[in-house]
């Protein structure tokens, strides 16, 4: 069993857990559509929703995915950063994700709701490729080695040409939103070592 830190654990059980809660209980009681992430002009919205709705998946494959990413990229950040500040990026990285995704959503005029863990692994995407960004990795799609750097390149611009084209039910502009906050938070800590 590979070893996976305690915030990447803590994070892949609550995700687990709530998934089997709400998918196993009738009506998974009444929980989900309290703890997405509703657009801010749906009436649905609720201040807690940028943070709970990281701990939400909409199936399993959305889940295994991200846990599966989680793990991959998040087990070695966390061993490198440590736990408190990997947690400030994971952190980070969601409100970002929901604060992109809020402010697509107003302009679209969209009224359904967001859930996945989606911000915070593109987050992680990016803070592995900008800390091993000659280190070679195997994503599941498509199954080419390739250096981080790359991956991280080709998987934004994709989520950029995904989000601009629409029409997926995808929040990609969620997973650019978890990026940029992974970004601003490693650069604020790299400005912070400069003082």
């Amino acid at each position: 069993m590979p070893f996976i830190p305690p915030v990447t654990k803590a994070f892949m059980l609550i995700c687990v857990g709530l998934f089997c809660l709400f998918n196993l209980l009738p009506g998974g009681l009444g929980l989900t559509g309290l703890l997405a992430l509703w657009p801010l002009n749906s009436g649905r919205f609720e201040v807690w929703q940028p943070v709970t709705y990281a701990f939400l998946h909409g199936d399993i494959w959305h889940l295994f995915f991200n846990m599966f990413g989680l793990w991959m990229f998040g087990s070695e950040l966390e061993t490198v950063w440590g736990g408190k500040r990997y947690a400030q990026l994971l952190l980070a990285s969601a409100l970002t994700g929901a604060a992109a995704q809020l402010v697509f959503t107003l302009v679209m005029g969209s009224f359904a709701p967001t859930v996945g863990a989606s911000g915070a692994l593109f987050g992680l995407l990016l803070s592995y490729g900008l800390l091993f960004p000659d280190r070679v990795i195997m994503p599941l799609f498509p199954p080419i080695p390739m250096k981080a750097k790359y991956f991280v390149a080709i998987f934004g611009a994709i989520e950029l040409f995904m989000g601009i084209t629409g029409g997926s039910g995808i929040a990609h502009f969620a997973h650019l939103g978890g990026m940029l906050g992974a970004w601003l938070m490693i650069n604020y800590w790299r400005g912070g070592r400069r003082r």
